[in-house]
């Protein structure tokens, strides 16, 4: 092959890179699990395969033209074209295909670092291959046949969700080496660390604000490490351990988060949790557990991995967090709202606009808390953080005095200051039917005018359209104008809002958010509430 035919290959490689950065994001988005981002490519099928689809007619029709127009005896000038028209096209590409307000932008971890360069290699050894095999010069007439394996050399950019794909799986094992190197030293730190308070948080929901919860209360006589963010994987959580663990902190709370049976047991092994928090199981991740059943296995997993002396605390939901503590033979706390039946609970809840106040009880003390936290499934929160700082020796007054320095997490039931005497309520983050029921609970407080903007729940699998059906009916209770933002996947919202009996004339479908907003900024009124309720990750569009 020629030093002029490898150079125009490699810049093609390249090209195809810098094309394929969209891609890349998705692979990230879906934390390099290939099922997760074949199904990101199916719903977003314009979106993965438009950048190699320009990229190729724009490298076959510049290849011929270029051809064409420039005479053969000045090769040089021909490799330089190309090369500039391959780079500009694929600049040009990445530029107008990227995400420009990604909710979650890509980030140039060392590890996507390490995958731009395997199949930045990956590209150019296949393009080599390809252009070696697939053509070759017919002996006496100089003159040069292709055949089929030539044709992929063409088609190559088109193929981009392949290849991405392709050089994920060749770097997979280097990055289970590293992964595993960070693991094992991250276990080694904690092996360290005898008197380090060590405890886990899983549940299909409410794992973050538990987190923050509990580590604001705790704060009141620990130095305790949290977490940050949704660290709640295990390469999220062993770089919080290498690089934030200090001396000092006395306690470290883990966020354990799964999508997969197995995940869990996973992160015990490496925080080797001696508390455990289950907050709820449910209906989440469907598309990847396919059962509640599995579930309720996968989240078992964290109360399964405590030591025999360890404590297990349960949110008690009177049903499957109730059963999974009656199984429980280790030490165990439930927290809930019934009196009597729990070793922490609630009662005389007072929920406003501005926070909640009730009467924090046990069988020892009845004690009066405020919280500028919004709604009852922060109450039941607030009292399961409550059970481990009782486990762990606070007062009840260090226990009421943490509970008044609570804030809403971001996202998360979050009243936010508006001007124009609008009250807007952020609830976006991953939505799931218990939480947008008591969001739309806390709604009901509010005077009307009352409006909810959502796009409703994914990640559902085959429940998705009858939770979401579901959804529509209790906003029917709830509220007074519905946005339900999507066109396609808001029909199972607005045929559960027809289903309540909600007025048609109040039901106003936007194809986005950012539509949603033109008709709020044109249409709300001081004294009106509006619910902002879930909102999609990037890798979901029409």
């Amino acid at each position: 092959m020629s030093w002029k035919a490898v150079a125009v290959l490699a810049a093609l490689a390249l090209s195809c890179v810098l094309a394929s950065r969209t891609l890349f994001h998705y692979f990230q988005l879906e934390s390099y699990q290939f099922p997760g981002y074949f199904r990101t490519l199916k719903r977003n099928l314009l979106k993965s395969i438009l950048p190699g689809l320009l990229l190729m007619l724009i490298w076959v029709g510049s290849a011929a033209g270029l051809a064409a127009w420039i005479p053969e005896e000045q090769e040089a000038l021909l490799v330089l074209s190309e090369v500039t028209v391959l780079f500009a096209s694929a600049w040009l590409i990445r530029t107008f295909t990227m995400e420009r307000k990604a909710k979650k932008p890509m980030n140039f971890t060392p590890r996507m670092k390490r995958l731009y360069g395997f199949a930045l290699v990956l590209f150019f050894v296949l393009l080599c291959l390809f252009g070696r095999l697939g053509s070759h010069v017919e002996p006496g007439t100089g003159r040069v046949s292709w055949n089929a394996l030539f044709v992929l050399c063409l088609v190559f950019p088109f193929l981009l969700p392949l290849w991405v794909a392709l050089a994920g799986l060749l770097a997979w094992p280097v990055e289970k080496l590293i992964s595993e190197l960070y693991f094992r030293d991250a276990q080694r730190i904690l092996k360290s660390r005898p008197d380090l308070i060590r405890i886990g948080i899983t549940g299909s929901w409410g794992k973050t604000s538990v987190k923050y919860i509990l580590g604001t209360m705790l704060e009141e006589k620990y130095h305790t490490l949290i977490t940050p963010a949704s660290y709640n994987t295990p390469m999220g959580v062993t770089r919080v351990i290498r690089t934030q663990l200090e001396p000092g902190h006395r306690v470290f709370v883990a966020e354990m988060g799964a999508r997969h049976v197995g995940d869990i047991k996973e992160m015990c092994r490496l925080v080797h949790p001696v508390m455990g928090l289950l907050t709820s199981v449910g209906p989440q991740h469907l598309d990847t557990f396919k059962t509640v059943e599995r579930i309720r296995k996968t989240k078992y997993e964290l109360i399964q991995a405590l030591p025999k002396d360890g404590t297990a605390f349960f949110a008690d939901d009177g049903g499957i967090c109730r059963e999974l503590y009656e199984k429980t033979k280790k030490e165990k706390w439930i927290a809930g709202l019934d009196a009597g039946q729990e070793d922490v609970w609630a009662e005389e809840i007072r929920v406003t606009p501005e926070g909640s106040r009730f009467l924090l009880c046990t069988k020892d003390f009845r004690v009066e808390c405020e919280t500028a936290l919004l709604g009852e499934l922060n109450i039941r929160n607030i009292l399961l953080c409550a059970a481990v700082c009782l486990k762990l020796g606070l007062t009840s007054r260090q226990i009421v005095h943490g509970i008044g320095k609570l804030v809403p997490v971001e996202h998360r039931l979050q009243l936010l200051p508006n001007p124009g005497g609008i009250a807007v309520i952020d609830d976006a983050f991953n939505s799931n039917i218990r939480g947008a029921e008591q969001a739309l609970k806390v709604l009901r407080e509010f005077p009307p005018r009352r409006i909810v903007v959502t796009p409703g729940m994914v990640e559902l699998g085959e429940q998705e359209e009858d939770l979401n059906r579901q959804l529509g009916r209790i906003m029917g209770e709830s509220c007074d104008v519905a946005i339900p933002v999507g066109k396609k996947r808001s029909e199972a919202i607005v045929a559960g809002l027809r289903e309540a009996g909600f007025p048609e004339e109040n039901i106003h479908t936007a194809a986005s958010l950012e539509e949603a907003r033109v008709w709020i900024a044109a249409n709300a009124a001081a004294g009106d509430t509006i619910l902002f309720e879930n909102d999609l990750p990037d890798n979901y569009t029409e």
